[in-house]
């Protein structure tokens, strides 16, 4: 049984920083690109960032302006979102997502291309 978690959300101030983490078993980590998506309410879920199977391709979202990082620990099975500078917009609910693909250079940005969801965890920024 695949299982992603996340964890590291929380309450904030603007300007603050959180790393989000995402655990994941039941499948071959490496074989997957991992992406996070957010969802504030009211709002459909939105790209966030993705990361290839080998960690060296990534692709954020335009709102992120730099000051959002994803990496991977494929040893750790673990993906992370470090987030800097953050703002009141930025509250959202946080899901990772693993999708398979065959390439080891891609990233996916669309929801229907991942295969499995975390449950998403809760960041709020208060201003």
């Amino acid at each position: 049984q695949v299982q992603l978690v996340e964890s590291g959300g929380g309450l904030v101030q603007a300007g603050d920083s959180l790393r989000l983490s995402c655990s994941a078993s039941g499948l071959t980590f490496s074989s997957y690109v991992l992406g996070w998506f957010r969802q504030a309410p009211g709002k459909e879920r939105e790209f966030v960032a993705s990361i290839s199977r080998s960690g060296g391709s990534t692709q954020y979202a335009v709102f992120m302006k730099g000051r959002f990082t994803i990496s991977r620990d494929n040893a750790k099975n673990t993906v992370y979102l470090q987030m800097n500078s953050l703002k009141p917009e930025d509250t959202a609910v946080y899901y990772c997502a693993a999708g398979r693909t065959t390439s080891t250079l891609i990233v996916l940005t669309t929801i229907g291309s991942y295969d499995y969801w975390g449950q998403g965890i809760q960041v709020t920024v208060s201003s």
